[in-house]
């Protein structure tokens, strides 16, 4: 994902987005991460776009103002890991690793982003494979793959054909969170739909799910709050 700075603004940073469905442009700046996204037509000169958006730039800065704050990852900063905060402490390790209450990682402050995204990348698959494969069996009905990714609107989602989306962000919420989003998901295999029958299924393979569902609601912004991109 490229970030374009804004001409005039170089503090504000903007994710370029062409759609074959867009008549004008338009700015959205998310509610989760404060990420600006302007969205063009499909054959729109990019300069008109970023020219729109600058004619913008002081609707975006009381927009950013009202915007949750996001932070980066740091030596010395700390990181959300199944619901508690690790520090992050450098130290000699090829790899992250977890050690008690801190995250041990190799020096290097240019590499840290992507070392530890693709930490928590292979801890949540580790943990929602195995949870996705406990319910699968509990419900007696099989999936066809899991797939990992970052998005915004949703933590995850069931295919037609039995493949299931979750975001790999679920591994910085408490267990107990993400067992019931894969749950979730999982219960889809059964009921495609969000009808009571589906919420019975969800509430027999995760009985005292709604508190979990709730946490989600209140605070799953919070696990959008750290930045990766470089």
């Amino acid at each position: 994902m490229t970030r374009h700075p804004l001409p005039d603004a170089p503090e504000i940073a903007l994710v370029l987005r062409r759609s074959a469905r867009a008549r004008r442009f338009s700015l959205r700046v998310s509610r989760i991460d404060g990420q600006v996204t302007l969205t063009l037509p499909a054959h729109a000169r990019e300069s008109e776009a970023l020219a729109f958006a600058r004619s913008q730039t002081e609707w975006l800065r009381r927009a950013l103002a009202q915007s949750p704050a996001s932070e980066r990852p740091a030596p010395g900063g700390s990181i959300l890991f199944e619901g508690e905060r690790r520090q992050i402490v450098e130290g000699a390790v090829r790899a992250p690793r977890l050690d008690g209450g801190q995250l041990i990682v190799p020096p290097g402050a240019d590499r840290l982003a992507a070392r530890l995204e693709a930490f928590l990348k292979v801890c949540a698959r580790q943990r929602l494979q195995a949870a996705t494969e406990g319910y699968a069996a509990q419900l007696g009905r099989p999936f066809r793959r899991i797939t990992l990714r970052d998005t915004r609107s949703r933590w995850g989602s069931c295919a037609q054909d039995g493949s299931l989306s979750y975001n790999w962000r679920l591994i910085m919420a408490p267990p107990g969170v993400l067992d019931y989003v894969a749950a979730h998901e999982v219960a889809h295999l059964e009921q495609m739909n969000h009808s009571p029958a589906f919420w019975a299924v969800v509430a027999g393979l995760r009985p005292g799910y709604a508190a979990e569902r709730a946490w989600l609601k209140r605070h799953g912004s919070a696990l959008h709050a750290m930045r990766f991109d470089r």
